[in-house]
């Protein structure tokens, strides 16, 4: 099957070949063709150049698809989500108002033990069923490749349940989805006060589960203050590894409690959050293959410092952007206004944020090999949108919508 894109007005997001993800000053390198074409042969871009130079049919099959002056930039690739759960958590929201923080709320029982709570009492078709229209949501505004984490379960039978649902996803989706396990998300009901046993549980019989049934490709952890300790993590990732789990932590977020060393001492592939990192944490970071992720949507929802962007690329580091779509803290999976939160709120420029959204988030689900970047051989999961000046014009057009359409394979 052949189909070619006439007409693209902007043509972004062209990266040479082989090239897994962008570090420094790599984050403001882009290549942009104006007046273009792309052509796809078996769900692989296997050309494109300016229109001028666009070939014909040679009398074989093809869609020829007219993108109308539009913008053709790879589907954004969103590499930390929940986007199982049940219910919302609108009344987090008004003690938010109230001036009570995240933690607090997580102190008094709330939080992700409320969304544990309501996710027990839902089944797995009602949990597939509304997944489903968060997850049409998000091809709609563009996003064509997403991790989605488990960790509202806190049992081994709702994990593995939340789990079985995103494999359910995966065959009903073209998205391309990545599977993680988050049974470390915070300590179950029945374990108050006992951490050490839930730690125990996670270990010796939650993660075995999950490898027995094959559900998941990463294991992650909340390594942070008040939730899991280095020492608790590194167990935990020590008996992923054991099962061919790779690491992506939560570190960082409420404070600098050794997550960032945890994680690069265990090859995590990313880290994530990072709202409160160090110059230390920083410095950990330089010559890894650890990709720093960042959640500008939950410091605009929880109204808490951002992660210093700008000082991680001034120092060399590469940062991937995620929407972090969840119940508690981000209700939004809305790739583009996180990439406009990245220009407004952590100063990247719109290429740097877009880099970020699309090849170095890709990379922090070990899928830019095959994901987010306009390069012969890629899979075209690509987004047009309606005819606009200039790509600086995505993240400034911060709430307009758009997406005209997406092609993922």
């Amino acid at each position: 099957m052949r189909t070619r894109i006439d007409n693209i007005g902007i043509l972004a997001g062209i990266q040479p070949q082989g090239l897994l993800r962008l570090q420094g000053r790599e984050m403001g390198e882009m290549g942009i063709i104006c007046h273009a074409y792309l052509l796809v042969e078996d769900g692989r871009i296997a050309a494109f150049g300016p229109m001028d130079e666009c070939p014909g049919d040679a009398g074989e099959p093809m869609e020829v698809v007219d993108a109308a002056g539009g913008c053709v930039l790879p589907c954004w690739c969103d590499p930390h989500t929940h986007l199982v759960y049940a219910g919302s958590r609108e009344r987090e929201f008004v003690d938010k108002i109230h001036g009570l923080s995240y933690a607090e709320i997580a102190k008094r029982g709330g939080g992700i033990l409320n969304s544990a709570d309501l996710l027990h009492q839902w089944s797995e078709d009602q949990l597939l069923e509304a997944a489903m229209v968060r997850l049409r949501e998000l091809q709609a505004s563009g996003t064509g490749c997403v991790e989605i984490k488990s960790g509202y379960g806190l049992t081994t039978e709702d994990e593995l349940k939340m789990l079985r649902v995103v494999r359910r996803m995966q065959q009903l989706s073209p998205v391309r989805i990545v599977p993680t396990f988050l049974g470390a998300h915070a300590v179950g009901r029945a374990f108050s006060g006992r951490q050490s046993d839930y730690v125990r549980l996670v270990v010796e019989e939650m993660i075995p589960a999950v490898a027995e049934q094959r559900l998941a490709e990463y294991v992650d952890v909340f390594c942070d203050e008040g939730f899991f300790t280095p020492e608790e993590t590194a167990r935990i990732l020590e008996a992923g590894a054991r099962y061919g789990l790779r690491p992506k932590i939560h570190a960082c977020e409420l404070a600098s409690s050794g997550g960032v060393r945890v994680g690069v001492e265990h090859h995590a592939l990313s880290v994530d959050h990072l709202e409160s990192a160090s110059d230390e944490d920083l410095a950990l970071l330089q010559e890894t293959d650890t990709m720093p992720t960042l959640l500008p949507g939950t410091s605009f929802f929880l109204n808490m410092p951002y992660a210093p962007a700008r000082r991680m690329i001034d120092a060399g580091l590469g940062i991937a952007l995620a929407s972090d779509c969840n119940p508690g803290s981000t209700p939004s999976s809305d790739m583009k206004f996180v990439v406009s939160l990245a220009c407004i709120k952590m100063r990247l420029s719109p290429v740097e944020a877009i880099n970020a959204a699309t090849l170095n988030a890709a990379y922090a689900m070990g899928l830019s090999g095959e994901y987010g970047s306009i390069t012969v051989g890629k899979r075209a999961c690509l987004q047009i949108t309606v005819p606009i000046p200039s790509i600086d014009y995505i993240p400034y057009a911060y709430t307009r919508p758009i997406v005209c359409r997406t092609f993922i394979g």
